[in-house]
This record gives C-alpha cells, sequence and structure tokens, in this order.
C-alpha cells in the first residue's frame, strides 16, 4: 500500500504503513479533533491496539480510513455521534 504525504504548512507529514502512530499523531495527520478521533475508535472505524491506557494505531489503519471506499462509513459514524450530542443537549 503506498504512503500518503500529508502537508502542514512547511513541514510534509508522511502515513508510513508500517509505522506505529498515538492518537496525538493521528489527530495531527488526518486533521481531527481529540474528540473524533476517540469516536472513530470507539466506533471501530479506526482499529487500535491498546497498550497500557494508551492507544497505538499503524499506519496502514489510517490508510484503510483515507480510502474513499470507507468514507460513508465514517461519515455515518460520525453524524451518528452528533445525533446523540444534540439529543442530549436539547432533551
Amino acid at each position: 500500500m503506498p504512503a500518503a504525504i500529508i502537508s502542514k504548512k512547511e513541514e510534509i507529514m508522511e502515513i508510513k504503513p508500517n509505522e506505529v502512530y498515538t492518537t496525538e499523531e493521528t489527530q495531527a495527520l488526518l486533521k481531527i479533533s481529540p474528540s473524533t478521533t476517540m469516536r472513530l475508535i470507539k466506533k471501530g472505524v479506526i482499529r487500535t491496539a491498546k497498550v497500557g491506557k494508551q492507544y497505538r494505531i499503524l499506519g496502514k489503519e489510517l490508510l484503510r480510513l483515507l480510502s474513499p471506499t470507507l468514507e460513508d462509513k465514517v461519515g455515518k459514524v460520525y453524524n451518528k455521534g452528533r445525533h446523540w450530542l444534540h439529543k442530549d443537549v436539547d432533551g
């Protein structure tokens, strides 16, 4: 699987398939919030390994997540989480 290259201002960040990433690194690579990261992990959209109390994510998992075939599933999980949040606030 080829590596995806993500640019961040002047810095180029590359997702390497066999590299192990923390949740913080994953957030930076995917440009998502900590709450979105945890929601995707808990819903099983991002598969992880738990080491102690911390999660570790393989680069190939992030590349799989960026695949167009999973875009619809990620959107549904995200929207379901937003609906749940608004339901609690409104109700």
